[in-house]
């Protein structure tokens, strides 16, 4: 069950959404930890919203304004959750291709480009993670506008999302410094889909990956699932020399 607040927000971009798009809205998906072993305090709500067409830089711009205005502000009980919505298009999807492309996406890591008014940061729109979007939004199955993603959507080959995941693994460890406690959790979350086949929430990666860890490799690991979890603020100084060993 979401929180009102999380609700809220949710609707609010659906409601931005519905009212750049209008009838072009196919369909829209929640997906992630809202639907995933449940929401964290650092877990973004995540939505996928399928267009009949792309988006104009105008609607574009429409699209990061108010989702600059309602991601990550404060609510009156404390939360300062963040949306990452994206929009394909129902053709560059359907059929299922490998890799796929998206019309749109908003995150907050992309905050700064979006308020120095670059409504397209994005170098291509070509996105291997889509593989791994999609197999989230079939697997989650929480449609929030239209019909289930099984009617709109083809299933992702297994080939195609284990080749996307590891596919990523290069550009994540580039980012290691600046966005240390979301990369481990995604390249734990890379190994236990890879060794199970199953997508397990970020915190319940990092479970399955602590009993499998050596020793000295758990303190990193253990300290990004609890800054992910609320329990311990985000710092890494006193585990700097410990983070390039557990990266490689």
């Amino acid at each position: 069950m979401l929180k009102a607040a999380d609700q809220y927000l949710i609707d609010r971009a659906l409601a931005l959404v519905r009212s750049v798009l209008e009838s072009d809205a196919v369909a829209a998906y929640l997906f992630g930890s809202a639907v995933l072993g449940g929401l964290q305090p650092e877990s973004d709500l995540d939505v996928l919203v399928v267009s009949r067409r792309r988006t104009t830089r105008t609607e574009k711009e429409r699209l990061v304004c108010g989702l600059l205005a309602a991601s990550g502000q404060m609510t009156p009980e404390g939360m300062a959750r963040r949306i990452e919505l994206t929009i394909v298009v129902e053709r560059d999807v359907k059929p299922w291709r490998y890799p796929a492309s998206f019309d749109f996406q908003y995150g907050d890591w992309l905050r700064s480009e979006f308020e120095s008014g670059n409504v397209e940061p994005w170098p291509t729109t070509v996105n291997p993670d889509l593989a791994t979007l999609i197999t989230m939004v079939m697997l989650a199955n929480s449609p929030l506008l239209g019909p289930p993603p099984a009617e709109i959507l083809d299933p992702v080959p297994n080939d195609d999302l284990l080749r996307a995941m590891v596919g990523d693994i290069d550009r994540l460890r580039d980012n290691i410094e600046s966005d240390t406690r979301n990369v481990i959790l995604t390249l734990v979350r890379i190994w236990s889909t890879v060794a199970t086949g199953l997508i397990r929430s970020k915190h319940a990666a990092a479970d399955w990956a602590l009993e499998r860890l050596p020793e000295t490799h758990r303190p990193v690991l253990a300290r990004a699932r609890a800054i992910y979890v609320g329990d311990q603020a985000e710092r890494w100084d006193d585990l700097e020399d410990h983070i390039g060993p557990h990266n490689d």
